[in-house]
């Protein structure tokens, strides 16, 4: 049941729409489209502003609605695609634009982490944000040996205003599963819940940090992406410090040409980064928005912003793999097996009805050339048709997709005609043969080897206790006897089957070590 505060807080939701001119978005819903003849009754509506663009009447109504909202804009900019060109752009203006609040509370913040003035961490600090967006800001500090340092620092007082917010969806999305009938498929509270902890887990960059750290490791002397150092020393949970970088903005396409980048290779590149995080590292990125990504003359990526980070698990990750292959071949068959299989959708779902209903959608899409295929009108098309086979959202999975959105939105703003498919094919090709091939086999037996060593030399003795079991006289009934007897030969089996692997296991080994020799 929505709350009192709850309430209050809707109807100031409200008000911001009114205020910027866009309650007309309310009368568009369903709900309250058949009212909407109400919205023409009302004196504000007389005199709208007709002088302001729409899109910027939107973007101010997400800034003064506060975190929450501003995440959402930040999510819609990354796909221009699926926008209108004035508000995709407008919207991108929120990805590090976002009115920063003052260098006094950004000191204080600072100073109580640090305990310690600001002049005796830094020798030189600038006042004026370099980047503000929705959960904190960044200014530049210079310490005392020289080093040139980002100092990232939360928004005052912003937890309670994303538990407010984040309650009120968690309240909505309880209602919806009460009283909508597709909410069962959509699963609003779990993935509430999960946006909640995403959006909790940025507040502390303690965690921002390490990731950042397991991320610069993964891609440590990469030529493809470039990950700043965190400075451990001056990081707090409410505070962090990581080098300062210098690059060009991705969205700076003007500038990359005017120096050389390779705009077709920066966005190959691009999904090669993907994929080798979700795939190989199994640990990407999820916050892949123009603001977060710059590019050094050489071509190379820099990132930033780790405060969204994803992981799969490995069943996910094959799923995936098969699925995207299966997709591109156009083996619908395979598409709808894997779904079920997967438990992405119910177990008793007709294959061959699952499997036409997919090649409805594809077909028409595939007969265009791949360049000029978007990923995200076919997830749209996808999910518009799964509603009929009770497709269930998958929460773990909506991090990967909405990566995917913004890295094919990304690559297309470089490069138009950017064939995704062709970038991505040859590389979960591989990792499928790693996986599943002789080498995935390989790869596991070394894998387990360490285990393997320990358990071996103690299968001997082990055997043998077995058999001096069976051999020992029971002072029981024949039947229990004979029931006793079976089981101790069954144990006795059972090891001398795992003794053979074992010993299997060892041939392995040495003819893979010899191998490689």
């Amino acid at each position: 049941m929505i709350r009192k505060g709850q309430w209050l807080r809707l109807l100031f939701i409200h008000r911001v729409l009114v205020r910027h001119d866009l309650d007309d978005i309310i009368f568009a819903t369903h709900l309250f489209r058949p009212y909407r003849f109400i919205l023409h009754l009302m004196p504000w509506h007389w005199w709208r502003d007709q002088t302001t663009p729409r899109a910027v009447r939107l973007r101010r109504a997400l800034e003064d609605l506060g975190p929450i909202f501003v995440k959402f804009g930040q999510m819609l900019s990354t796909r221009p695609d699926l926008l209108p060109p004035d508000i995709a752009k407008e919207l991108a203006y929120l990805q590090d634009r976002v009115p920063p609040f003052s260098s006094a509370r950004a000191r204080a913040v600072i100073e109580q982490a640090y305990g310690a003035k600001i002049g005796d961490v830094f020798a030189e600090f600038s006042d004026q944000p370099l980047a503000s967006a929705s959960i904190a800001q960044v200014h530049v500090a210079r310490l005392h040996d020289g080093r040139e340092l980002i100092i990232k620092v939360v928004r005052p007082d912003i937890a309670p205003v994303i538990r407010r917010d984040t309650d009120l969806l968690h309240t909505l999305a309880e209602l919806a599963e009460r009283y909508w009938p597709q909410a069962r498929r959509l699963r609003p509270i779990e993935v509430v819940e999960e946006y909640k902890k995403t959006i909790h887990d940025e507040l502390d960059l303690l965690r921002e940090a390490a990731s950042a750290s397991q991320l610069r490791r993964n891609f440590l002397g990469s030529a493809d992406l470039y990950i700043p150092e965190i400075h451990w020393p001056w990081t707090r949970r409410q505070v962090m410090a990581m080098e300062r970088i210098h690059g060009i903005p991705v969205s700076d396409v003007a500038a990359l040409r005017a120096a050389g980048v390779d705009l077709k290779r920066l966005a190959e590149r691009g999904v090669e980064i993907f994929f080798t995080q979700v795939f190989k590292h199994n640990f990407f990125h999820a916050d892949m928005h123009p603001g977060n990504i710059f590019v050094e003359p050489s071509g190379r990526y820099i990132a930033v912003d780790f405060g969204i980070m994803g992981a799969l698990t490995t069943q996910d990750q094959r799923y995936l793999a098969e699925n995207f292959l299966a997709f591109f071949r156009r083996d619908y068959r395979r598409v709808a097996e894997l779904h079920i299989e997967s438990g992405w959708v119910p177990a008793g779902t007709r294959v061959n009805d699952f499997e036409a209903a997919i090649r409805t959608v594809c077909e028409p899409i595939f007969e265009r050339p791949l360049k000029d295929i978007s990923f995200g009108q076919v997830l749209i098309r996808l999910f518009q048709t799964a509603r009929r086979f009770d497709m269930e959202v998958q929460p773990q999975l909506v991090l990967l997709q909405k990566t995917l959105l913004n890295i094919e939105g990304l690559g297309r703003e470089l490069y138009p005609d950017l064939d995704l498919w062709q970038t991505a094919k040859p590389f979960l090709e591989r990792w499928m043969r790693e996986r599943i091939g002789v080498r995935g086999f390989i790869s596991a037996l070394r894998k387990e080897a360490p285990q393997w060593a320990e358990i071996l030399p103690t299968l001997p003795r082990l055997m043998h206790e077995a058999l001096q079991r069976v051999a020992q006289p029971h002072p029981t009934s024949s039947a229990l006897r004979l029931h006793s007897y079976r089981s101790d030969l069954r144990g006795v089996l059972r090891w001398t089957m795992v003794f053979v692997a074992g010993v299997l296991l060892g041939l392995s080994i040495a003819l893979l070590r010899g191998w490689r020799g």
